[in-house]
């Protein structure tokens, strides 16, 4: 039972931990919510970073989830630049990192998202050496590639994913000379496999990127703290006036293992081990967005989403839970990218490995098409590239679980919504 006596904290102020807050006030619960943020800026969407605010087409203002305005009108107490060092369980507080403050808790949101992964490698102590996680990161990555444009100068990013290869796009907009390495033999290996990964790596090489497949950076190399270059494991020497670490993140999960709630390994994934209604082994302890691992029961498996769709969604999920209300969190996954003229939505999951072959349907050299990833007929995964409005019928197939003709499915004069069931 929910009172008006009761306080719900949510520790981590990205997206996921906003959304929380703000359903939990739209539900109509009336009593205290405390939101701590470790950044000093109010919580905002992270895709920006990585696309239009990078790219300078969007303002600083557009990526808040919230006017500043909006946390004291709906009466969140909202603590920017706080962190937050132990949980005490059996008391039901939360500590303040920087005083020690104690804060007593009926329910507790970790929402703790993740961070980038460092390269373990000389030279990163080097003024030139970049992440791309925060808002500031996308700051002061704008300012590098604004110069590396005007300079005609080199980037090295290290690591071919989602943020490797937008963050490619946009510095060869700036003008920036590009090199990527990437140990996989393809961008987005791990994700699209190799078939669609080649045609990523296609559209970078025509505006210019240069690819290093297969290899791993073993040092950057520089002279009184400025960046020179950056050398591979396969000997080579890049020229690089920056380097950008894009090799993925990690739960922030520190927190959560020294409460001693359940974890998921990294080799399966990382993140808080949390149920179908987002809680964790402590039934007044929840987890949501980045951080949170949990069961699917359409792919059979337990799943760590690291995209906008999961915090968009998982944190009001999370909130209702808390307030208990009948919740199950199966969305499926979904993300999306632009890079260049070219824009894509996934949905789905399906790791290499898990499915049996690739069908097309529509034009893949004029990169105008729909992917669906299959495994004995059924469809695990779609990928729509400037092909539009057909997320929903997507979603509803891999969530019908039907077997589907191959034929039909590769015909665009066939309608998706006469595949399902």
């Amino acid at each position: 039972m929910v009172d008006a006596d009761q306080t719900f904290v949510i520790v981590g102020g990205g997206l996921a931990g906003a959304k929380a807050a703000e359903t939990l006030r739209t539900e109509g619960f009336t009593g205290r919510v405390i939101l701590i943020c470790d950044e000093r800026d109010h919580p905002y969407e992270r895709p920006p970073l990585s696309k239009g605010y990078l790219l300078g087409k969007e303002e600083r203002d557009s990526v808040f989830v919230h006017e500043p305005g909006w946390y004291a009108q709906n009466d969140v107490e909202l603590h920017l630049g706080q962190t937050v060092d132990a949980i005490d369980r059996a008391a039901k507080t939360v500590r303040f990192g920087d005083d020690g403050t104690l804060v007593q808790y009926d329910k507790l949101l970790l929402a703790t998202g993740a961070e980038p992964r460092r390269l373990e490698i000389p030279g990163t102590d080097l003024a030139g050496v970049h992440h791309l996680r925060r808002l500031a990161h996308a700051e002061r990555l704008k300012s590098v590639l604004t110069n590396l444009g005007r300079d005609n100068g080199h980037i090295v990013i290290a690591g071919a994913g989602w943020i490797g290869l937008e963050v490619a796009a946009a510095a060869r907009e700036y003008g920036a000379e590009v090199t990527v390495v990437e140990p996989e033999p393809t961008p987005l290996h791990a994700v699209l496999g190799p078939e669609l990964g080649q045609l990523f790596a296609e559209l970078h090489r025509e505006h210019g990127v240069r690819f290093h497949f297969g290899v791993r950076l073993t040092e950057i190399v520089g002279q009184d703290g400025v960046v020179l270059a950056a050398r591979t494991d396969d000997g080579e020497e890049h020229p690089a006036h920056d380097v950008l670490a894009a090799i993925g993140a990690a739960p922030r999960t520190g927190l959560a293992e020294a409460a001693g709630l359940t974890l998921v390994d990294r080799a399966h994934g990382g993140g808080i081990a949390v149920d179908e209604r987002l809680r964790t082994s402590d039934p007044d302890i929840y987890a949501a967005g980045d951080v949170a691992a949990f069961h699917h029961p359409l792919f059979g498996t337990r799943l760590r989403v690291e995209h906008w769709a999961n915090a968009l969604n998982g944190g009001p999920a999370a909130a209702r839970s808390m307030l208990g209300r009948e919740t199950t969190y199966d969305r499926v996954p979904y993300f999306f990218s632009d890079q260049y003229d070219v824009g894509m939505e996934y949905s789905g999951w399906a790791p290499p490995g898990s499915y049996d072959q690739v069908v097309i349907r529509g034009d893949a050299g004029k990169r105008e098409f729909i992917a669906f990833w299959e495994k004995e007929g059924r469809v695990l995964a779609g990928m729509n590239v400037n092909v539009w409005d057909v997320t929903e019928p997507i979603q509803r197939l891999i969530r019908s679980r039907a077997q589907v003709d191959t034929d039909a499915l590769a015909d665009p004069h066939v309608p998706l919504d006469s595949l399902v069931p």
